[in-house]
């Protein structure tokens, strides 16, 4: 995703996100506070995962095939710009419990070899 696609895809997703809310209190009409609390926070941890999976997305180190090597994350070992090689996929999991998935360049020391999935 590009950073020109949030404002509708993210549009999008707030409204379903707004719609599913409203659907489920129609069918909870004796919810209490902290029932509705309970189910807002779901749904907004939900879209809080989405938010924050595509803005990791958008990142051009999502792909260093296409990062200049001076823009290029570091080695955490010697320092030096680290090379793609390949893409990697990697799960994890946010605050909210909610499952992200990066797939994005993995990048390989052409010094000492040490692999790092980075984290821009």
């Amino acid at each position: 995703m590009s950073l020109t696609d949030f404002d509708q895809d993210w549009g999008t997703l707030g409204a379903e996100m707004l719609t599913g809310l409203k659907e489920w209190r129609l069918q909870h009409p004796q919810a209490t506070l902290t029932d509705i609390e309970v189910a807002l926070d779901e749904r907004l941890a939900r879209l809080r995962a989405r938010l924050l999976q595509d803005t990791a997305l958008a990142s051009a180190n999502a792909d260093l095939s296409q990062t200049p090597p001076s823009a290029r994350p570091r080695c955490p070992q010697c320092g030096r710009p680290l090379q793609a090689r390949g893409r990697s996929r990697r799960r994890l999991q946010t605050q909210g419990r909610q499952e992200l998935v990066l797939e994005r360049s993995y990048g390989v020391c052409p010094t000492c070899n040490t692999g790092s999935f980075p984290p821009r």
